[in-house]
């Protein structure tokens, strides 16, 4: 099985002190577990921050055994608490290894890293016939997405799950209930925004070059950290969260907020591919991190009895979409979770969505925040037609591992988060580029700009990870 292992030599696992601890309560709860036997056993790669956060949600559902952690700085203060809420499970900082040692003691793995390290991560666990909860967006670049879905779609026994939360709450069912009645019908525009905070905002955008490089903790591995993007100097600005800031590891706001604001939209009217993407206007453009706001036009033409729809998407503090006369107000969501930048703050216009249909106007927010038609007028008219909506009868941490049990099937399974986590990179290629795409989704390639097409695919890996782009 050494043909995992990288031609580079990785660091070797921490020395680790710190003696177990109680489980937290508001973790574990009142919930009923089930039999040990009858738990999957689960691997986390990525512990901190959003990784952690994962971790304690799926353990919290009782449907599962923790028997692996990995993760490439064991020893940051922000892995802590896993490690400490599962002092038994065997310790890795290299996933290659873990899957090495442990392949056969693992049925599922949680994947918790920077979006630009998804994609290997998923393509190991896929060919080793282990089911994978990875989180949004799938990957960085659009071939990579590709490749996920594709792999995941020639072994259909293998369950997957991108982790957009929305898809497994009120918003997805009372918007399919609503399509499925008639409510939501003929939709030909959709305004997008989130104009919130970002970590990049205030930034020097006449930057020349990458931040200078700093020593790297002794406990990280920095060139396992970067795996096929290797090239980079370490620099605290590239880590904790502070990656989703750069087109070279990140997604920015429309990557890490488009599949809960756009996801059930994309679904329920079948959007696919678009076939223009444009960069309406960019603040703040520069070679390498985000805009400080941008404005983004996705044109999907028209699909069967469907109209073409054009998607409008608002970043920025003060990049505010147009607003319709009896809006009303728009309050903060607790459907809505913390960013990791801390807890939610109130903006001008908190994130969310403006549908525009032939008959009908909905406004809505993120995750699992549901649809309200809007005027409110037009709302207490259309009060007696509104179908009842299904309640969820599981989470999306629970609706993943009851799927990998055989209980369920999961709701974002990568034949269906996978165009949408393209939509997105090609969002950002647009964004990077400051461009319009004229997009073939039959061929899917950028016909109108060699530099975007090659873009789709990214820089070749770096030496020893190009064996899973062709697993």
């Amino acid at each position: 099985m050494n043909h995992y292992l990288s031609r580079r030599s990785f660091v070797k696992k921490s020395a680790l002190a710190g003696g177990a601890v109680l489980f937290a309560n508001s973790v574990l709860g009142n919930i009923q577990l089930a039999k040990p036997n009858e738990r999957v056993n689960l691997a986390c790669v990525g512990l901190g921050n959003r990784g952690g956060e994962i971790i304690k949600a799926l353990y919290a559902t009782g449907l599962c055994n923790i028997v692996a952690l990995c993760d490439v700085d064991l020893g940051a203060k922000q892995t802590e608490e896993i490690l400490s809420m599962f002092p038994d499970a065997p310790r890795f900082q290299d996933f290659r290894v873990m899957f090495d040692k442990m392949s056969n003691q693992i049925d599922a793995v949680s994947i918790g890293t920077p979006d630009f390290s998804h994609f290997a991560i998923t393509m190991l666990a896929l060919d080793l016939g282990k089911h994978v909860y990875v989180e949004k967006p799938m990957a960085r670049t659009f071939h990579e997405v590709e490749l996920m879905t594709n792999k995941a779609r020639k072994t259909p026994k293998i369950v997957t799950q991108m982790g957009n939360q929305g898809h497994s709450e009120a918003n997805y069912f009372q918007f399919k209930a609503w399509e499925d009645a008639g409510i939501i019908k003929d939709v030909t525009r959709i305004d997008a925004h989130m104009n919130m905070p970002r970590r990049w905002h205030g930034w020097n955008v006449n930057m020349k070059g990458f931040p200078a490089a700093e020593t790297s903790p002794q406990t990280l591995d920095w060139e396992l950290w970067q795996m096929q993007t290797m090239g980079h100097d370490y620099n605290k600005d590239f880590v904790n969260g502070q990656w989703r800031c750069w087109y070279d590891f990140g997604m920015g706001a429309l990557g890490d907020w488009g599949a809960h604001i756009l996801d059930t939209a994309h679904e329920f009217l079948n959007l696919g591919l678009p076939t223009e993407v444009s960069a309406v206007n960019l603040d703040g453009h520069n070679s390498y991190f985000f805009p400080m706001s941008s404005t983004l036009n996705f044109h999907f033409p028209k699909r069967k009895r469907m109209p073409a729809v054009d998607i409008n998407w608002y970043d920025g503090l003060n990049n505010l979409p147009p607003i319709p006369e009896g809006y009303g107000v728009s309050g903060l969501d607790p459907n809505i979770p913390a960013p990791s930048t801390g807890k939610l703050e109130p903006a001008k216009l908190n994130p969310g969505k403006i549908i525009y249909s032939k008959d009908l106007m909905f406004k809505g927010g993120s995750h699992g925040s549901t649809l309200q038609i809007i005027p409110e007028s037009k709302a207490k008219d259309m009060e007696s037609k509104l179908p009842v909506v299904p309640v969820s009868p599981s989470n999306h941490f629970a609706n993943f591992l009851k799927a990998c049990k055989g209980e369920e099937k999961t709701r974002s399974p990568f034949e269906i988060a996978g165009p949408l986590s393209q939509v997105f990179c090609l969002g950002v290629i647009a964004q990077r580029l400051n461009a319009k795409l004229i997009f073939d989704p039959e061929k899917k390639e950028i016909v109108n700009n060699i530099f975007a097409n090659a873009l789709l695919a990214g820089p070749p890996p770096t030496r020893g990870w190009e064996q899973y782009y062709s697993m």
